[in-house]
């Protein structure tokens, strides 16, 4: 039978065998097994700087001249869509 069950893959039913593999598996539940598998580091959180007109000012024409836009850039309607949409965000844009 433990031959027949071996080379089958079978587990031995045997009382003998399956009370082994009980012992075995109560003392493996028994030992605290580490975390470090199941814990993962949390980004840190992104500084966000408070608003105001002054940094918005400042952002602002640090993109303008980043992408080498025109100054009219500030005064087209769809920009300024887009800023009135952004402005009503509760935390953050996300592009």
């Amino acid at each position: 039978y433990l031959k027949w069950a071996n080379t089958h893959g079978f587990k031995s039913m045997l009382p003998k065998d399956a009370a082994a593999r009980i012992k075995a598996a109560k003392e493996a539940a028994a030992k605290q097994s580490t975390l470090d598998g199941h814990l993962e580091e949390l980004p840190q959180p992104e500084h966000i700087i408070p608003y105001t007109n002054e940094t918005f000012k400042k952002a602002a024409v640090e993109w303008l001249i980043a992408t080498d836009q025109p100054i009219q850039a500030f005064e087209h309607p769809k920009f300024i869509k887009m800023i009135n949409v952004a402005s009503r965000a509760k935390n953050r844009i996300k592009l």
